[in-house]
């Protein structure tokens, strides 16, 4: 029976390598569609998470998890010959930039060499890693041929970004349109039809390094829109102009404008990395991306700016930021998640810590979180805890946070956010 007669029976199964915040609700979308799903990890901890019905991803609760492992529809493991018995495996693994801001591709290599000797006629591998235009032909084709299969005659190839926006209430893995592009139109087809079975939407486009570019337009437009609002944030600053303000009166134009807003910096796994994967691989074709750098720039000089801002707001009330005791309110990299990947939290307490003030935090959905060496612990809120800091600094506008009481207490807020809006007059709240 074809891979095709497979799907349309159900009774493909189906494979993920990565079992993090892209291929958990991967898999579960797979099995919620009645098809067994065997789930890679190479971590035994979420292995035995996973087959315990157990999850650890805010997008998947545990009672929609656990139904289809008891089911038998989503099986964890560590062992990579299980591959053998799948009929298409996506590959969900972390794409992290270097040192030296260079696209790390070792984890989807490892991904590609465990599955490559287990494939057979027939199978589809996908890959869902954000990365540089070229990446599923370059490098990961070659991987998979290693054994002999060629790409589009003998086993089928794509390309499908992973569009996952932690703790959105409105788009999930099923209802985000899905983009796939293959390294032949077979392998378009095959991928096309096996995302159709799980996902709403299905995007075909005309090659796997026009699904690769999709993804970083995707990211880099937030970038690029993002740098120029904490931009026009700096000098409206200086202007006496508030910024927020002005957005919201933009924001009534009902066409040509998109509302984006400034911040402490870029958080999470794809924006304020994937920009990097361009500008690594335009170099090689003689061009410079100076207007996407730039933006990735300003965006990381934002965590400088808020302490810069702090300063100057301990120096009016004649404080010292050394010495003096700075309580972080969020270190999550978006509001309402746990997801600390990339926060631009964990700059600004690196650099309050380095500058000797005395860090403390509170995040509802992060209960420990490290300064350099330092490992703390989410403080309750309390009216003493907020009475007692000399500064409040509003890094993650999470909503169970009660800002009325906030204000209520605190001496001083340097709200990065916008988070304390109905506060703009208080003479105790700054809003970056």
């Amino acid at each position: 029976m074809s891979l095709e007669d497979r799907l349309a029976s159900g009774e493909a199964v189906f494979g993920v390598v990565g079992l993090g915040y892209v291929g958990l609700p991967l898999a579960v979308e797979m099995a919620k569609a009645g098809h067994r799903v065997v789930g890679f990890e190479v971590s035994a901890d979420k292995v035995a998470k996973v087959n315990a019905g157990e999850s650890y991803i805010g997008d998947v609760p545990t009672s929609e998890l656990a139904p289809l492992v008891e089911q038998g529809l989503i099986l964890a493991t560590t062992d990579f010959s299980q591959a053998g018995g799948t009929d298409a495996v996506a590959i969900c693994v972390p794409t992290p930039l270097d040192s030296m801001k260079e696209p790390d591709t070792s984890y989807m290599e490892a991904a590609a060499r465990e599955v490559a000797p287990h494939l057979r006629p027939g199978m589809l591998v996908t890959l869902e890693s954000t990365t540089y235009p070229g990446t599923t032909e370059e490098v990961i084709q070659p991987i998979l041929e290693s054994g002999g299969l060629v790409v589009g005659r003998d086993i089928y190839l794509a390309f499908s970004p992973e569009r996952v926006d932690p703790g959105n209430p409105r788009y999930q893995t099923k209802n985000t349109p899905k983009v796939v592009g293959g390294v032949t139109d077979r392998c378009t087809q095959i991928a096309a039809a096996m995302y159709s079975r799980f996902i709403d939407t299905v995007v075909p486009v005309s090659t796997t390094r026009a699904a690769e570019m999709t993804k970083l337009l995707e990211n880099i437009f937030r970038c690029v829109n993002i740098a120029l609002m904490n931009e026009l944030l700096q000098v409206s600053e200086r202007m006496g102009i508030d910024i927020w303000e002005v957005v919201d009166a933009a924001k009534t134009k009902p066409f040509g404008f998109m509302p984006f807003y400034p911040g402490p910096g870029l958080g999470g796994h794809c924006i304020p990395i994937d920009p990097f994967y361009l500008s690594w691989k335009a170099r090689e074709y003689d061009f410079h991306t100076e207007f996407i750098e730039l933006a990735g720039k300003t965006n990381e000089d934002m965590p400088y700016y808020v302490v810069k801002r702090l300063m100057e707001a301990l120096n009016h009330a004649q404080k010292p930021l050394a010495g003096s005791k700075i309580l972080v309110l969020g270190v999550a990299y978006k509001a309402d998640i746990d997801d600390i990947r990339e926060s631009p939290a964990i700059k600004v307490t690196r650099l309050l810590a380095e500058k000797s003030a005395d860090v403390c935090y509170h995040d509802p959905y992060v209960s420990t979180f490290a300064v350099g060496d330092a490992e703390l612990a989410s403080e309750p809120l309390t009216a003493e805890l907020l009475s007692s800091a000399d500064a409040v600094v509003v890094l993650t506008d999470h909503k169970k946070v009660d800002y009325d009481f906030v204000a209520e207490h605190a001496k001083l807020v340097l709200d990065t956010r916008n988070a304390m809006k109905d506060f703009r007059s208080s003479a105790n709240v700054i809003r970056l």
